[in-house]
């Protein structure tokens, strides 16, 4: 085991009120829930703490709201609904802009937001400020673009005429890995659209979402049209429940894990809600023999341990050619050295941060312990760091000799832990990769362009990059296949989420 030769950041000492005295505007560092365009207190009066994960340090204190308060919510986002769908394109498009604008302007800060409570080192809290600002962006230009149709008519005396209008209120649940850009992608497009929101931030990561909405109202964005409820995990099921089947909601996007998806799909039915669900992968990850080693091993850096391997599409099954095997591993292994060095996300010099949560990190030393006692070897990493400061650190973890059988192999990890596995042909690792229920991202390396075309295609999920370890941006449609979840996030197609369509006959 060659955990000790993994780099660790100096363990400067981190502290909350420290890190939030740097904070240029501090009125971005919000803890009430924001309805109806003011910041609200829950009916109870309740609040739920939040933790930094690379400390365990209390950061604050957030309002914690149950079902009765999402109902207000929902109530200020269906009054808004009646005007803001009469505005025009045009007009949407110019408070988008202005949003996307003070977002940039304000990047440092909500950087510095985000890796308080979401661990992100730094540079990649401010990565994600910007991603998430791109969809607001994009989508306050296409909202522009918004097209009908003509349809030739069978009858001579009539016209058909295809509309696309807003759905109407939107329920949107996000998770705690992306907590400023799986808002922003949800959001951008639905105000686009003409749709007015309520959201729920995963509680671990309230903050960002909270301080989206400040930048939202001082764009000029009207009360109603952005609402954010926060709650805790015990108030989690109520309120997810009102969202999925209060009447006045006709659409739900969710981003997480398939069982809580197939609930909230299910809770949905009853209404006959519209839904987009992005929800877990397994994304295979597969080095042939003709591919630029060096590439592949760069590109699976960032592939497997951004965000701690906290990303629905990290790769999680390394599959490498036999004839390239051993030189692969030697080489990521070098390169993870080299290139990571573990601490708290606001310590200088850090590139890898801490599991967000404390059932993270169980998961991931149990995927470890059953994978080990199954015969794997770890190569590199393999424990929590020696680090001085507490938190959910666990060391970036290469492992080789892993069993297709066991739970890293079969589940989603969503956290530091790299199986490399050997292959012979292309049919048996297409066959390896496509064995299991969900089907979101995959990555392969080739320099082969007959093997490029036939091993995209083959590959059962939404999204595969090929000689890149990248799949998402805003112009690109994001999301699943199999149990990966419906519907589309991001580019043109992402707006159609939350559209109707209607058709007008005619006649004269």
């Amino acid at each position: 085991m060659l955990s000790s030769q993994l780099s660790l950041a100096k363990n400067v000492q981190i502290s909350s009120a420290g890190e939030l005295a740097k904070l240029k505007d501090k009125s971005l560092f919000r803890y009430e829930a924001y309805v109806n365009g003011n910041w609200v207190k829950a009916a109870t009066g309740k609040t739920f703490d939040v933790v930094d994960p690379g400390t365990l340090e209390t950061i604050g204190t957030v309002t914690d709201m149950d079902a009765s308060d999402v109902r207000k919510a929902v109530d200020a986002a269906s009054t808004a609904f009646a005007s803001w769908k009469k505005t025009t394109a045009k007009q949407r498009s110019v408070l988008l802009r202005k949003w996307h604008d003070l977002i940039i302007s304000n990047k440092d800060d909500l950087a510095r937001i985000l890796a308080l409570e979401g661990g992100k080192p730094l540079a990649e809290a401010t990565g994600e400020i910007m991603y998430g600002a791109s969809f607001i962006e994009w989508f306050g230009e296409e909202a522009k673009r918004v097209y009908g149709d003509v349809v030739p008519s069978p009858f001579g005396n009539s016209r058909l005429v295809v509309l696309k209008q807003p759905i109407g209120v939107a329920g949107i649940v996000t998770p705690y890995n992306f907590p400023n850009a799986m808002i922003t992608r949800k959001v951008g497009a639905a105000l686009a659209a003409g749709c007015t929101v309520v959201v729920r931030p995963a509680h671990e990561t309230p903050y960002s979402a909270l301080a989206l909405c400040e930048l939202a109202q001082r764009a000029g964005i009207p009360p109603g049209v952005i609402n954010v409820v926060t709650s805790s995990l015990y108030n989690t099921p109520d309120v997810g429940g009102e969202l999925t089947t209060n009447p006045a909601i006709r659409k739900v996007s969710f981003t997480g894990s398939t069982p809580v998806g197939k609930l909230l799909m299910k809770q949905a039915s009853s209404t006959m809600k519209k839904v987009s669900f992005e929800l877990g992968g397994n994304a295979p990850f597969i080095v042939f023999d003709d591919a630029d080693l060096g590439t592949a091993a760069e590109h699976l850096i960032a592939c497997k341990f951004r965000n701690s391997g906290q990303t629905c599409v990290c790769a999680n099954r390394i599959y490498v050619h036999e004839r390239v095997y051993d030189e692969f591993v030697d080489r990521f292994v070098a390169l993870v050295k080299e290139k990571l060095c573990i601490g708290h996300g606001l310590d200088e010099g850090t590139t890898f941060g801490p599991v967000i949560t404390a059932r993270g990190l169980e998961k991931v030393e149990d995927q470890l312990k059953r994978a080990v006692n199954s015969g794997a070897k770890i190569v590199l990493g393999g424990k929590r760091p020696d680090l001085k400061v507490a938190g959910h650190f666990f060391e970036p973890t290469v492992l080789t000799n892993v069993s297709d059988d066991v739970p890293m192999s079969c589940e989603e990890t969503f956290g530091p832990l790299c199986p490399i596995y050997k292959f012979s042909t292309e049919d048996e690792v297409i066959s390896r990769a496509n064995n299991v229920p969900v089907g979101l991202a995959g990555y392969f390396f080739s320099r082969d362009i007959g093997r490029i075309f036939r091993v995209a295609e083959a590959l059962e999920v939404g999204m595969v990059g090929v000689n890149i370890g990248t799949v998402s941006s805003e112009v690109a449609p994001f999301g699943g296949v199999k149990e990966s979840g419906v519907g589309r996030e991001g580019s043109r197609y992402g707006i159609d989420e939350y559209l109707n369509i209607k058709t007008l006959n005619i006649a004269f």
